[in-house]
């Protein structure tokens, strides 16, 4: 487990070194903000994937470099000042763990701090985030794995597993507009083909599973999907589990959601992005290229 989460860390450590490299001084430790919408206990192991992935890189936590770490704990609304933190702190980089709402916020308390996604979210051209791939612009590079359009791969991949499949519930965040695109724009498209019926569920906070959960055990649905992995999703996957488990409900969620006993999960890889991450050593973040991961997809069942 802890490989695989190095080799998918790999690209964005490797991003991230490639901007301390420039910004560090003789016998300066340097200084990396992380910034997330989680909380530690959700993001330790990738904390963890994080220090292993520096020390591959000759960066040793502790001697060399150092990482403030940032959560807003589901609470979008603290992303602004805690990006703001990290500047006061004159970290050296930040990256920005997740989707576009992540970057912005980082993007709006630094001009001059280099900021690296981590590939989350929509098209960062389309999101106003870089100017193109091949010439960011700015401070922001990084990967994007343009996750959402995969919605019509899933929805097939979840009917070739579950053929008696004809209604699906589909729970989502309103709040990022990279789930907004996959469920009002991919998901319907992909449904007309495979005659699927979808009906969408709102999700805002923690309150409103209980809610939610009882209207979808009304409907009668034959499978169960879960769009993104915004913050609310990732704190009550337990909760989503133990729904889906009691239901009997097929379900396309998240590797951690088919781990604890969901049915299946597909997603994007880095494999490809590594190579694009060496030629962009020594370059300045300007000239970094963000990178889309197009190939490698991952299926977990």
């Amino acid at each position: 487990m802890k490989s695989k989460s190095l080799f998918c860390l790999l690209p964005t450590v490797f991003l991230a070194t490639v901007c301390l490299a420039e910004a560090q001084q003789p016998k300066k430790v340097a200084r990396i903000g992380y910034l997330s919408t989680g909380d530690p206990a959700f993001e330790s192991t990738r904390a963890e994937g994080i220090r292993l992935a520096l020390r591959a890189l000759g960066y040793v936590e502790g001697q060399n470099v150092a990482t403030e770490y940032r959560y807003s704990e589901g609470k979008l609304d603290r992303l602004p000042a805690l990006a703001a933190e990290l500047v006061r702190l004159k970290v050296d980089v930040i990256v920005a763990a997740g989707a576009d709402l992540i970057v912005r916020a980082a993007m709006n308390a630094t001009k001059t701090i280099p900021i690296v996604m981590t590939g989350a979210g929509l098209d960062p051209v389309a999101a106003g985030l870089v100017d193109s791939l091949a010439r960011p612009g700015g401070n922001v590079t990084g990967i994007t794995t343009l996750a959402p359009e995969l919605g019509g791969k899933r929805l097939e991949l979840f009917k070739e597993a579950v053929p008696k499949l004809a209604r699906v519930a589909v729970l989502h965040d309103p709040t990022r507009p990279d789930t907004v695109h996959e469920v009002k724009e991919v998901l319907p498209s992909a449904a007309r083909a495979l005659r699927l019926t979808i009906q969408p569920w709102e999700v805002r906070a923690r309150e409103d599973f209980a809610e939610i959960f009882a209207a979808i055990s009304k409907w009668r649905p034959d499978g169960f999907y879960v769009s993104g992995g915004s913050p609310i999703m990732r704190i009550n996957e337990k909760r989503i589990v133990g729904f889906v488990l009691k239901n009997r409900l097929p379900s396309m969620a998240g590797r951690a959601v088919v781990a604890a006993g969901g049915l299946m999960s597909y997603g994007r890889g880095y494999q490809g992005t590594l190579p694009a991450c060496r030629r962009v050593c020594g370059q300045d973040p300007q000239g970094s290229q963000a990178r889309r991961s197009t190939r490698g997809a991952a299926k977990e069942v």
